[in-house]
């Protein structure tokens, strides 16, 4: 699989058989294990659920049963629902909570066979414009390390950047979204507000926030 494919470039392979989901989430987890450590853009990563997603996506595609984002490999900014998975907002307050339920993007995402691979850092509570703010350290621009990423959904920006995910969900409420995709040279769109649900969003400012996509190309961000 080539680097930083689009996910147009993706599903076309799937479905003219010749890579499989499995390959993907691989070519992805492989970057995350050489990359983040360095860039810090990953809080969890969700390999074993992951390749497990991917077998039974792999066979639904076999059977022409696959969803519409099938093999896109998404990331998720740390302050959105994820069912039975950490949410912290990039806080130790949050320390061993684990969302109950999923959030309406996560659970379209999910209906439509995309994979979650992981959380992606974030300033804490989503209150930052460069991402230097998590508990959990400071997320590094791929393109130059001594610079930042923007934010606060800068971990989100950096993870499509460095090629560790095909999509990522960030939060924009004054920027969040479009001034690390700007840094980082990545798609980011703010949608209308209310065009997506905010419901299993931790709010920063309910009457602004905004969940966005960082993508490679307007196409995958529309898709």
């Amino acid at each position: 699989m080539q680097g930083n494919a689009t996910y147009q470039q993706i599903r076309h392979q799937l479905d003219g058989g010749k890579i499989t989901c499995l390959e993907v989430v691989s070519h992805y987890l492989s970057n995350i294990e050489s990359k983040n450590a360095d860039l810090n853009a990953f809080l969890t990563v969700y390999d074993e659920e992951a390749i497990e997603r991917a077998k039974e996506i792999d066979d639904r595609l076999k059977r022409g049963k696959a969803g519409r984002l099938a093999g896109m490999i998404v990331g998720i900014k740390d302050v959105l629902c994820y069912q039975d998975h950490p949410l912290q907002c990039g806080s130790q307050i949050l320390d061993g909570f684990n969302s109950q339920f999923n959030a309406t993007v996560v659970q379209r995402l999910l209906d439509e066979d995309a994979i979650i691979i992981g959380r992606n850092n974030c300033d804490e509570f989503a209150m930052g414009s460069s991402c230097e703010n998590s508990a959990f350290g400071p997320v590094k621009n791929a393109d130059n390390t001594n610079r930042v990423p923007g934010g606060s959904s800068g971990g989100c920006a950096v993870a499509v950047q460095a090629d560790m995910c095909t999509i990522s969900l960030g939060t924009d409420t004054g920027g969040s979204v479009r001034q690390p995709a700007s840094f980082c040279g990545t798609v980011g769109l703010k949608p209308t507000y209310s065009r997506i649900s905010r419901h299993g969003l931790a709010a920063y400012a309910s009457t602004f926030d905004v969940i966005g996509i960082f993508s490679h190309t307007i196409a995958d961000a529309a898709l």
